[in-house]
């Protein structure tokens, strides 16, 4: 892949902003070495965007102490403002009060929120990352206080920002149906995929089966084990399909997002269920490359990365047929019913059994995947920071 800088300059028309700006960027989701969906997409994005932008001065929010990881040059300053957000009534604290306030303070061009959440009522330009509104459709998946945070906020946040950037043409539709927003203030600017996932040889798969405890070969999936996710079906399905086959394991890479919530397992076989937790960047790669399957059947999605992140280690997929995955996975995948448990148990019979499919989809997904480019993705990104500056 080409250094950044180099697929500006070779793919894309460049724009400079004639003068100076001050960048405000959200980046409270860049938690030390526990980075979950938000926080992989506010770096990708953000050390894309200011490295190659050194003119400018970006400013990074915070809500508790920055890993050194997150230091990403002499122009970009890091500002840890309390309190941190643990519940929904220290988000209205942080965004309302401490966040606004150092907002007016810094003397920002334009503020950028990747995670979707705004101060209400900033006089500056505001650009929003609406991922997806799954808390408008299952509200009681999420604990109480949040899902009454983010139902009473998110139309406020999609009313009062300048622009919005989502990150599929579902969630886009999604956007415009439920808050009643203007069709040219969204754009869909795709997700990309970590260098990390790439294919793996025999001998690589072999190396991290062992490493991990691996003996058989499994399905995977990746993912917070949040209720949308629909690991409960997940479950049943493999416990139904283990009855029949003993040559396949399942593992589970992910941990839980909310306190209280926890899965359960079918003791019968529990030892052939791997429950992995969050997992660095460069192991769960080459366990997904490992995989002789990726399942996915979330019954309610924004974008549903680890599908791309399957297409680039040439590992086949099961994803539900809901909400954005079929809009991701197009012809990639093989598509079940994520709310009819025998069709999950289908999809792992037929995938084991058919391997001209599971070439089939390795191939399809190859193509699928040149349109997920971090690097793409943070141009388009910083053409609309432009556009609301100028």
């Amino acid at each position: 892949m080409d250094h950044p800088r180099q697929f500006w300059k070779k793919n894309l028309l460049i724009t400079s902003y004639s003068s100076e700006m001050r960048i405000g960027i959200n980046t409270r989701s860049l938690i030390g070495q526990k980075l979950e969906g938000f926080g992989n997409y506010t770096l990708e994005l953000v050390q894309r965007i200011t490295k190659l932008n050194p003119e400018h001065t970006f400013i990074l929010y915070f809500d508790r102490p920055v890993d050194a990881q997150f230091n990403f040059g002499p122009h970009v300053v890091c500002k840890v403002v309390s309190p941190p957000t643990r519940h929904p009534f220290l988000y209205i604290i942080w965004f309302e009060w401490s966040l606004k306030r150092q907002i007016k303070k810094d003397k920002l061009d334009i503020f950028w929120s990747p995670d979707g959440m705004l101060p209400i009522g900033l006089t500056i330009p505001t650009l929003s990352t609406i991922h997806d509104l799954n808390f408008e459709h299952y509200p009681k998946d999420l604990p109480f206080w949040v899902s009454w945070y983010y139902r009473k906020y998110f139309p406020l946040f999609a009313s009062k920002a300048s622009h919005i950037i989502t990150v599929s043409n579902t969630t886009k539709a999604d956007i415009i149906s439920q808050y009643n927003v203007i069709e040219s203030k969204i754009t869909v600017i795709y997700n990309g995929i970590n260098a990390s996932y790439k294919p793996l040889d025999s001998r690589q798969k072999i190396q991290i089966c062992e490493q991990q405890g691996l003996v058989k070969p499994y399905f995977l999936f990746v993912g917070s084990l949040h209720p949308r996710k629909n690991i409960h079906r997940l479950l049943e399905a493999f416990s139904i399909y283990a009855k029949s086959d003993d040559t396949f394991d399942l593992v589970i890479v992910g941990s839980t997002m909310w306190r209280g919530q926890a899965i359960e397992i079918d003791p019968n076989f529990a030892d052939r269920i791997h429950l992995k937790g969050h997992l660095s960047t460069d192991i769960l790669a080459k366990i997904m490359g490992a995989a002789s399957a990726f399942v996915y059947v979330p019954y309610f999605e924004g974008f549903g990365m680890p599908l791309a992140e399957a297409m680039a280690t040439h590992t086949p997929i099961i994803a539900g047929n809901q909400s954005c995955l079929p809009e991701i996975a197009a012809d990639a995948a093989l598509y079940v019913d994520p709310f009819d448990v025998d069709s999950i148990v289908k999809g792992m019979n037929k995938m084991k059994n058919d391997v001209a499919l599971q070439a089939q989809l390795v191939n399809a997904g190859k193509v699928r995947m040149a349109d997920f480019n971090w690097d793409q993705a943070a141009y388009k990104i910083w053409q609309e920071i432009e556009k609301l500056v100028s």
